[in-house]
């Protein structure tokens, strides 16, 4: 069996999501694993580099899969762009060593979110962006991205109860720029929770519209209530833009 590395772009805005669902078959690994499964005759277990949520874009996922199959990885790629329907892509393939697991081997991630800060809707963006019309405070959102950085227990932003599993992460960096009307939020880290970077931007924006101070999140932090953030904004404004794996 060969282990084939593949990245992928997608626009997320008809899919329940990345990950396989007895309820449907309208996800991105079901997408996959049903076409290669096509290709090779039988069924192929697609790994993700993680779950991306129902609406949310990817221009730089990474997953992989063990297949048999004398194609080469370009023909690989060829076929599934040729069967892919016309919002999922693979932009590139390539043989990786046999323990090589998407999942478990990244380092890091880049999430992308962008707010269209406007009043007047950009019709040809309208999948991609969340829309505010409020003005907003860029200084006051930079100065509390500056204390949200660093290594800390991200309990209070995410969406998941509370299990055994550790809510400690490691920020790296959180650049916020504006680009005409359109502020983007970019997220760079070892890894994220559920929904953390749509509640971490949510908080962000309470901040830039003078609803809390940029101080308080070290009190977030510390406090770890998920009612203590901020809300968690609209899954098509959030792309991952890139995986990892050095």
């Amino acid at each position: 069996m060969r282990n084939i590395k593949v990245i992928l772009q997608y626009e997320g805005t008809r899919y329940q999501g990345w990950q396989r669902q007895e309820s449907t078959e309208n996800t991105i690994q079901g997408r996959l694993e049903a076409l290669l499964g096509r290709m090779c005759g039988e069924r192929v277990e697609v790994h993700g580099s993680g779950r991306t949520d129902a609406g949310v874009h990817a221009l730089g996922q990474t997953a992989n899969f063990h297949i048999d199959t004398d194609k080469t990885p370009e023909e690989i790629m060829a076929y599934m762009n040729r069967y892919l329907p016309e919002d999922i892509a693979v932009i590139h393939a390539s043989e990786m060593p046999e323990r090589f697991h998407s999942r478990l081997h990244a380092k890091g991630k880049t999430y992308v979110y962008r707010v269209l800060n406007s009043p007047v809707p950009h019709i040809f963006d309208r999948r991609y962006v969340y829309q505010m019309a409020e003005e907003l405070d860029i200084e006051a959102m930079r100065q509390a991205a500056g204390l949200l950085e660093g290594t800390h227990d991200y309990r209070a932003f995410t969406s998941r109860k509370r299990g055994k599993k550790s809510t400690v992460r490691r920020v790296e960096a959180i650049g916020i720029e504006r680009a005409g009307e359109e502020i983007r939020f970019t997220f760079r880290g070892e890894g994220f929770l559920y929904h953390m970077v749509r509640i971490l931007t949510g908080t962000l924006l309470e901040v830039g519209l003078h609803k809390r101070k940029a101080e308080e999140m070290g009190r977030l932090l510390a406090g770890g209530a998920r009612e203590s953030a901020g809300p968690l904004v609209p899954a098509k404004g959030l792309t991952l833009v890139e995986v990892r794996y050095w």
